[in-house]
């Protein structure tokens, strides 16, 4: 099985367990596409549903982060850090996540929050890295060492379809859990089939981590991250799970490709002619011998991502937002 065939029949499990579910996320602080997470899973905190009723999109980090109340407007440009454009590209996104009020008066653009941003919105963040094959690890040990040394996850997790040996427990950091995944389960692939073969060790968060930015021969570089910046990347992360999702590949525009059905969801990406699961973006096109243009199927992945998890697809609109504002 392809790892993107893997990773996705894994995340239809994993929706039944948590109720929020992304893939493909930075998880570095100084360099967050240094280290790319396969899979995070967000535990609700106690003000989630405070969240749910805010908007369905991620709210930029730059908005979150700024100084902005509910009740008094700001100009834009004291409003954020930094040149004028940035100020007004950041108003532009939070009013268009529905974030932020955006209005015009005495002949500026004024900005505030449309309601207070929950920040113990969310609880724990489950990173799970994908090696289908542990015969090739690639560079599997240094991305877990450095979640791990990094602390921006509460528990790390490797999920394989090898058999895992003691060697290859031994090759990775002893706080990482380890899942054997059967994808077709024990009953002919209704549900996937997971053992655990080691318990992950919780992770302390709420402190200074050690972050890999890259390791040559002979030299290793490294920075630290406090544990300040560990807490605004864990949000960061948490916002960007909240908006995305997983559900971001594209259906194959091709006679053969059908909605395919996993683990109780529905519109995966599944090709007739290979009988699997498909990655349309580097599987799909003429080079395929069973390609034949054809309009892709008609699936509604926020629908889905609603029926199936915590994520709320319409809240209650409470920001009025005027779009394009800086035109005039």
């Amino acid at each position: 099985m392809s790892e993107f065939a893997f990773e996705l029949q894994l995340c239809a499990h994993l929706e039944r367990e948590y109720p929020l579910v992304s893939r493909q996320l930075g998880a570095g602080v100084h360099d967050p596409g240094g280290r790319v997470i396969d899979v995070l899973c967000v535990t609700e905190g106690p003000r989630f549903e405070d969240r749910t009723r805010l908007t369905p999109k991620s709210i930029p980090a730059g908005v979150v982060e700024a100084d902005i109340g509910v009740g008094e407007w700001q100009r834009v440009g004291t409003a954020f850090d930094g040149p004028p454009e940035r100020a007004h590209r950041l108003a532009e996104a939070g009013a268009e996540a529905g974030f932020l009020e955006r209005e015009r008066r005495g002949g500026q653009t004024v900005v505030r929050q449309a309601a207070r941003y929950p920040n113990d919105w969310f609880g724990s963040l489950v990173g799970i890295e994908n090696k289908p094959d542990l015969g090739e690890p690639g560079a599997l040990e240094t991305q877990l060492r450095t979640d791990v040394s990094l602390g921006v996850l509460d528990e790390v997790w490797l999920a394989t379809e090898s058999y895992v040996t003691g060697a290859h427990l031994n090759r990775i950091p002893e706080a990482v859990g380890v899942w054997r995944v059967d994808p077709e389960g024990a009953t002919g692939g209704a549900e996937p089939a997971v053992t655990v073969v080691r318990e992950a060790t919780p992770l302390e968060t709420a402190r200074p981590g050690i972050e890999l930015l890259d390791e040559q021969p002979g030299r290793t570089e490294i920075a630290v991250a406090t544990g300040r910046e560990i807490e605004r990347q864990r949000r960061r992360m948490a916002e960007r799970a909240y908006g995305k999702g997983w559900r971001t590949y594209a259906m194959p525009s091709c006679v053969n490709a059908t909605a395919g059905d996993y683990a109780e969801t529905t519109g995966l990406p599944y090709c007739a002619f290979k009988d699997r699961l498909v990655d349309a973006a580097s599987e799909c096109g003429p080079d395929c011998p069973g390609y034949e243009l054809q309009p892709a199927p008609d699936v509604d992945h926020e629908r889905e991502r609603a029926r199936r998890s915590a994520w709320n697809q319409e809240p209650e609109q409470v920001a009025r937002t005027q779009v394009g504002l800086d035109r005039f």
